[in-house]
């Protein structure tokens, strides 16, 4: 059970026990002094008992010593002892106690989150330095500029290269294919690129200052260049995340996680782009869960062909899990959650209600799965069972279940 739904319990169980304790007062008091012992039909009168302070037990009717009202009796029977409680019907009418049936059937499983969109780190291109030189300019570039494929971001001048590139033009006069081959061959060992290569044999001159460019479109993240500077082979000069899709990172919680598998197809919507609806993938599913939130992040990919997705954007996911197996489902705000354990009320006829302990699975919207404790078709307690949960804790039903292990 999430904490919102534990938050939201709470405030019901204030809630509902103010209410069944101001019923129970306005029975009391429109209640006769003595009632007669024929009323609970034939059973004996265990003792009587205050509404407001109900484990105070007195042994003959009278005023409470605590309010301005009548005792009222707790009459004793065979089958209301055994394991359950019997609730007078004026009593459930006036604290408006709702009934449920356990029905069998599967969760939809669909779950809703916020994740925040993020560069796609399988998309980063670092440039580095193939040789060392001198950087001689630097082009009008800043971090966080999207470029495009080909943006030229310096220009070195690289001596080496100047010297290699002068032997091969002389080499290429001379007519030897075996030694221009090799001079070829060496200026792509130093580091030239084709494009350069094909350059300098189409110019016939030198290329003494040669231009960086930006192999791939994207954001510049990093570009560690300054004119008048000297790099050295291998450094970086700058890495770019290319920008045609994202990730978004949601985080799941922990018992919600099951049924989530890679590849599997979300959805988002963005305050940005209302009415609209991006269709995403699942790409991974991270190994270590964040300790602090007990939550597991989710990692989704997001086509961003046009351009309108950015990173640090808020989302709306909704992730679409598996469908479940058929199982028992109850309204989730039937279950009482004692710490120990989970119980709810099960309505019987004539007015009897008794304690099931049960055993829950998980969790979608205002359903929950029963795996043990119920059987499909029986009427629970929606609203109101903290009423009969206190007048089950009066005949020790509750205390008796404690110690069994469970319910009689």
């Amino acid at each position: 059970m999430n904490p919102k739904r534990t938050i939201l319990m709470g405030a019901s169980v204030v809630a509902l026990i103010a209410l069944g304790a101001g019923a129970g007062y306005r029975f009391a008091m429109t209640r006769p002094a003595k009632t007669p012992i024929a009323e609970a039909s034939g059973h004996s009168v265990l003792y009587w008992y205050d509404p407001m302070k109900p484990d105070q037990h007195f042994h003959k009717p009278g005023k409470s010593p605590f309010m301005d009202m009548d005792l009222v009796p707790m009459y004793g029977g065979e089958n209301m002892m055994d394991s359950g409680v019997h609730i007078d019907s004026r009593l459930t009418q006036n604290t408006g106690v709702r009934l449920a049936t356990v029905e069998k059937g599967r969760l939809a499983r669909g779950l809703e989150v916020v994740g925040i969109l993020a560069f796609n780190d399988r998309l980063v291109t670092v440039v580095q330095a193939r040789t060392g030189g001198l950087v001689e300019r630097v082009y009008a570039r800043a971090p966080n500029d999207v470029i495009p494929a080909g943006a030229a971001l310096a220009d070195l001048r690289v001596p080496e290269w100047y010297g290699a590139q002068m032997e091969y033009l002389s080499l290429r006069q001379s007519g030897d294919p075996g030694l221009m081959g090799a001079a070829r061959t060496r200026l792509l060992q130093l580091g030239m690129s084709e494009s350069l290569v094909a350059q300098i044999e189409k110019s016939g001159s030198p290329q003494a200052v040669v231009t960086i460019t930006a192999p791939q479109g994207g954001v510049l993240l990093e570009l560690d260049l300054r004119a008048g500077m000297t790099i050295l082979p291998g450094q970086t000069l700058a890495r770019i995340n290319g920008l045609n899709s994202v990730w978004l990172d949601a985080e799941v919680p922990e018992a919600q996680a099951a049924g989530l598998a890679v590849n599997q197809p979300v959805s988002a919507t963005f305050t940005t782009w209302p009415g609209r609806v991006f269709i995403g993938q699942i790409r991974a599913l991270l190994p270590a869960l964040e300790q602090g939130t007990r939550t597991l992040q989710v990692r989704t990919e997001w086509s961003n062909l046009e351009g309108r997705l950015r990173p640090g954007m808020y989302a709306q996911v909704h992730l679409q899990k598996a469908l479940g197996p058929d199982r028992l489902l109850i309204p989730s705000e039937a279950i009482i959650a004692t710490g120990q354990r989970s119980v709810v009320i099960v309505a019987e006829e004539g007015g009897h209600f008794r304690p099931a302990e049960v055993t829950v699975g998980h969790e979608d919207g205002d359903r929950t799965e029963i795996f043990a404790g119920l059987q499909p078709g029986e009427q629970i307690v929606v609203s109101g069972q903290f009423l009969i949960d206190s007048e089950a804790s009066l005949k020790g039903v509750l205390a008796r279940m404690e110690k069994s292990g469970k319910p009689e």
